[in-house]
């Protein structure tokens, strides 16, 4: 239709990378609020945005509201976009964090939304570590630690938090209490091509 199309998101990130090849021309990639200053459009009236699915809402408003504010006809997403899990996950390190001496991060050092989680406890003031699997905390992270948080990155399988709770309590951490969370009730329902056959 005409659009250039603004990509919120982290470059590098396999999602990002084959959307931009996809699109090959008239798409821009912005990470800050900076980036958006320095942006170059043909028609400012004929902009859209979308982001990276794994970006939670906190990570993408900053630049949403940097677009809406340089852009004021720039059309969004009729729906949210942004990944629910990612953003729940967020919101609980953010209550969790300011309980603990040290936040442990269960999730691959590669993935977006397990370091953003890392960030946020440390934004808020608290040592976070991560780590793909209970082999990998080190003693010296705890030594001094009453309260040990631990989270997850999305794709984090739960047996990987199981064992890193137990290894904790291996090095001493004596009891564990569960935060209540958002329940994520979000379904998607399959395509008709895929659905029952009868």
């Amino acid at each position: 239709r005409g659009y250039e199309i603004v990509m919120i998101g982290h470059k590098g990130h396999p999602e990002v990378e084959g959307t931009l090849g996809q699109a090959r021309g008239g798409m821009f990639l912005v990470e800050t609020p900076a980036d958006v200053a320095s942006l170059q459009v043909a028609d400012p009236d004929r902009l859209a945005y979308v982001t990276q699915t794994t970006l939670s809402v906190d990570d993408a408003a900053r630049v949403v509201e940097a677009l809406r504010a340089r852009f004021p006809n720039i059309t969004g997403p009729k729906k949210d976009d942004i990944c629910y899990a990612t953003q729940n996950r967020q919101d609980a390190v953010k209550i969790l964090a300011p309980q603990c001496d040290v936040v442990i991060v269960v999730g691959s050092p590669t993935s977006s939304n397990s370091n953003r989680l890392r960030e946020v406890a440390e934004n808020l003031g608290v040592p976070a570590y991560m780590v793909d699997n209970a082999s990998e905390i080190d003693p010296r992270w705890i030594a001094d630690s009453s309260r040990v948080g631990v989270t997850a990155g999305a794709s984090a399988p739960e047996v990987l938090v199981r064992e890193v709770v137990e290894r904790l309590k291996d090095l001493g951490i004596g009891s564990v209490a569960d935060l209540d969370g958002v329940q994520e009730k979000i379904g998607f329902p399959l395509p008709r091509e895929l659905g029952n056959p009868r």
